[in-house]
């Protein structure tokens, strides 16, 4: 079943939440994250997308709205439903710094939550038109006065897998393995180059997957010791080593029925690695200073930046272990080999960096996004969310970010690569005037196109010509759509 939305409720487990949680996800067809806290609602969100909250309060507690008022200034796109027992005091100032579009008191009646969740939704859906259609409105002027094009402020033809974003055929097809991957019981391996991505695709699983009511617990393993290593994911007991002051659960039995990241799993010594292959062939945890052996049901995503298959050729990692891990393996692109996906994930981070700072930014230009689609990008989607967030900072309120906003190594970058690719649109030496007009019109053409993702209309309204126009030249120069 296709869901129409995603609702986080933060509130405890059982009572009138079951029928209520029974409502919301097969009569009107919601994903449901039922959390139990707001830490681990907060970590929820930085994984999922989340289109409405519903936070619950007992008797003289402020907890549930305290975290409403936080997600106001945090995610104000997020639409909020506060839920208290009959005589608590609510006061119209507490209620109003939350801005929540409705509260309701318990015990709660699962038909009227359903309903108000559901227009909530409206109201929100009919906001972000309202948005859209206002800024269109005013950029549109805006635009022929400054004399900038407003061809990057929104991509229909982009694409979202909770909070990747994506346009590339690339990301596509690896987001799509994922989705079938995430239905499934087996242990996942993503592997990438730092900076491309992995958490969030670990997290994107994890919320897609069956387990996604349960916990997902992270663990960078990278540059710790074994001992330590062994503390957090297996638990001890008090006493164990020095220090161990007291009895620790560990994240493999804390995280029991749902899923354990393991971030820089190549980083493990081998000594490790045998723990690790017994945990995945029987499910077994053995506490540090414990005889008692325990078993939990844990679903394993691990993620690596180099290549476990050349680790394990050069017997650097188990090969027993490397074949557990990858029940599917995910290898995620670096960016610049998906530039596609350089535009808009620019307007994604451009958006929510500007929201975070309260920042009014019009959009980014044409040539902006050219000069950041150019750059390599060692540190991949890393590096470019930071670039964006300091040209956000730079940018003027009510105007668009464009290239004085760029750092200078940037655009050295991007002009070391335009000249490292040569001239484009090349005449050989003795064309008549006719092929040269052409060959320059072909170039015109298929560039506009490019910058506008293939949108015809968008281009035919940038070149001035009439879709019918804009289709013949098309045609004529046998131009294809590409990437």
């Amino acid at each position: 079943m296709e869901h129409s939305g995603t609702v986080l409720i933060v509130a405890r487990r059982g009572g009138d939440w079951t029928d209520c949680l029974d409502v919301l996800s097969e009569r009107y067809a919601y994903r449901v994250v039922h959390v139990g806290s707001v830490a681990e609602a907060l970590t929820t969100m930085s994984g999922v997308h989340v289109d409405l909250a519903v936070a619950e309060d007992r008797k003289d507690e402020t907890i549930g709205l305290d975290f409403l008022t936080r997600l106001r200034v945090s995610h104000p796109e997020i639409m909020r439903v506060y839920v208290t027992s009959e005589g608590s005091p609510l006061s119209y100032d507490t209620l109003t710094k939350a801005a929540i579009y409705q509260f309701l008191l318990t015990p709660l009646d699962a038909a009227q939550l359903g309903l108000v969740v559901e227009r909530a939704l409206e109201a929100r859906e009919l906001a972000r038109r309202h948005r859209i259609l206002s800024r269109e409105f005013k950029i549109s002027g805006d635009a022929l006065r400054l004399g900038e094009r407003r061809d990057l402020l929104f991509r229909p033809e982009s694409h979202q897998f909770e909070k990747l974003v994506y346009a590339s055929e690339k990301m596509a097809e690896l987001c799509d393995l994922a989705k079938q991957a995430a239905t499934t019981e087996l242990p996942i391996l993503i592997q990438g180059e730092t900076g491309t991505g992995k958490e969030l695709l670990a997290r994107a699983i994890h919320y897609n997957s069956p387990r996604r009511t349960s916990p997902l617990l992270v663990q960078n393993c990278g540059g710790m010791p074994d001992d330590l290593l062994q503390s957090e994911l297996f638990g001890h007991k008090r006493g164990a080593f020095t220090g161990a002051i007291s009895d620790r659960l560990g994240l493999f039995r804390a995280a029991d029925g749902g899923t354990v990241f393991l971030d820089e799993i190549s980083e493990v010594s081998p000594s490790f690695q045998v723990s690790l292959l017994r945990f995945l062939q029987e499910g077994e945890v053995k506490p540090l200073g414990s005889d008692k052996v325990e078993h939990c049901n844990v679903r394993i995503i691990a993620a690596s930046n180099r290549s476990l298959k050349d680790m394990v050729a050069r017997r650097e990692f188990r090969q027993d272990l490397y074949f557990r891990l990858k029940g599917f393996e995910l290898e995620v692109p670096p960016l610049r080999e998906r530039r596609d996906d350089i535009a808009p994930l620019s307007e994604f981070f451009a958006a929510k960096h500007a929201d975070a700072m309260g920042r009014k930014i019009l959009g980014i230009t044409a040539s902006t996004i050219e000069k950041l689609s150019a750059c390599d990008f060692p540190g991949n989607v890393r590096e470019l969310e930071n670039e964006i967030r300091r040209m956000v900072a730079l940018a003027k309120d009510g105007e668009y970010i464009t290239t004085r906003n760029m750092s200078a190594s940037l655009l050295a970058s991007a002009a070391a690569r335009s000249r490292s690719d040569g001239p484009r649109g090349f005449v050989p030496e003795g064309a008549t005037l006719k092929d040269q007009v052409e060959s320059l019109e072909k170039q015109i053409v298929g560039r506009a196109l490019l910058r506008n993702h293939w949108n015809q209309s968008r281009t035919a309204a940038e070149l001035g010509l009439s879709r019918v126009g804009l289709s013949n030249k098309i045609k004529r120069y046998n131009l294809e759509q590409q990437g």
